[in-house]
């Protein structure tokens, strides 16, 4: 299983230049050796359980192809119409920027 030592522990501290005090040294390297002892155990067990029937089926993408559904301005007068104010093709929207 891997551990880290003292000396591992002030390395990755000094890469993140973080300092630490003997005490919590002792701290980390007890935690992060704990952490890595539990994920060596969980990737043990994910390894060992390795599923090779793919579920529902064949396992692939589904994709439709991009292609244009509709006329190009076939809802423009529609949408014109629905606006409250307008100015030709464009929506008329009251200033609230003071630009001076």
């Amino acid at each position: 299983m891997p551990s880290m030592n003292k000396d591992d522990v002030q390395h990755l501290a000094n890469l993140s230049r973080i300092e630490l005090s003997d005490r919590e040294l002792e701290s980390f390297t007890k935690e992060i050796s704990d952490i890595l002892s539990y994920v060596g155990k969980v990737q043990a067990l994910v390894a060992d359980e390795v599923d090779t029937e793919p579920v529902l089926g064949a396992r692939y993408n589904i994709f439709r192809k991009d292609v244009v559904t509709n006329d190009p301005d076939s809802h423009t007068e529609a949408l014109l119409a629905e606006m409250p104010a307008k100015q030709g093709r464009y929506l008329e929207v009251k200033k609230i920027l003071n630009i001076e």
